[in-house]
């Protein structure tokens, strides 16, 4: 189980080498960081998302994030530093984000590494017109998803387009060897 940390300490990565997908948020809330927890807000929409995708048997809670592992799923953030909101982040922090995001990739080799917010990606990436979906370019050896945001501010996409979204990679990684 992942002890709690303040908002001033980084969120641990739920990481194993050979992982079918590595989801990356954009930066922990201020919920999650004190949990110790990603995806942590009560409203977040990540949890039921993967659940009704097909990723997990079953909605786990923040507080189980370590029984992805067992899914062949984990999870890290763009951006190590809690904030209220994601527009507190700077480009700067995260383009320093994608590159580590590289990094990981490259040490962990998980076959997709799966961004979930759109504009953050844009901005870490450089890839001002990317949409939703597969991106044609891999992170290291992964194939590239971005997924839509599933904090409950994102008004563009109710929990049953985000499972569809969610859905559709699921699809493509049952169907890769």
């Amino acid at each position: 189980m992942t002890a709690p940390v303040s908002h001033d300490a980084p969120l641990p990565d739920v990481i194993a080498p050979n992982l079918d997908v590595l989801f990356c948020g954009i930066n922990p809330g201020l919920l999650s960081a004190v949990k110790g927890q990603h995806f942590a807000r009560p409203g977040n929409r990540f949890w039921p998302a993967l659940h009704l995708s097909g990723f997990t048997p079953r909605l786990l809670k923040p507080a189980e994030q370590a029984e992805l592992l067992d899914y062949r799923l984990g999870i890290t953030n763009l951006v190590a530093r809690a904030t209220a909101k994601a527009d507190e982040l700077s480009p700067e922090e995260l383009r320093a984000g994608g590159a580590r995001l590289i990094e990981l990739a490259a040490n962990y080799r998980p076959k997709v590494v799966a961004v979930v917010g759109i504009t953050a990606y844009r901005t870490a990436f450089d890839r001002r017109k990317a949409k939703i979906g597969p991106q044609p370019e891999r992170i290291a050896d992964a194939r590239l998803w971005v997924l839509p945001n599933p904090s409950g501010l994102n008004a563009h996409f109710q929990l049953a387009d985000l499972a569809a979204v969610f859905g559709e990679l699921r699809s493509e990684v049952a169907q890769t060897p």
